[in-house]
């Protein structure tokens, strides 16, 4: 199943489909490493769901609301 990864919950897990969206915001989630095949998990949320803590490649990263609506994961299902 797919979905965004602000649609997430803590603790959900995923991988990267696909990334939406064009130019600067596209490029710079391919620079911090979100790219297709790529393992996430959601972490927390920030207290109005702005911005967005996730575990990847084995560190934490930090993305507001906008930048994880453009990552189109493939949810685990555990």
């Amino acid at each position: 199943m797919e979905k965004k990864l602000n649609e997430f919950v803590p603790g959900e897990k995923g991988v990267v489909r696909r990334i939406e969206g064009e130019g600067k915001i596209r490029r710079r989630l391919f620079d911090m490493g979100v790219t297709p095949g790529a393992e996430i998990m959601l972490r927390k949320l920030a207290p109005l769901g702005d911005p967005v803590e996730v575990n990847l490649r084995g560190y934490e990263l930090t993305l507001r609301k906008s930048e994880a609506s453009c990552v189109i994961m493939e949810v685990n299902n555990a």
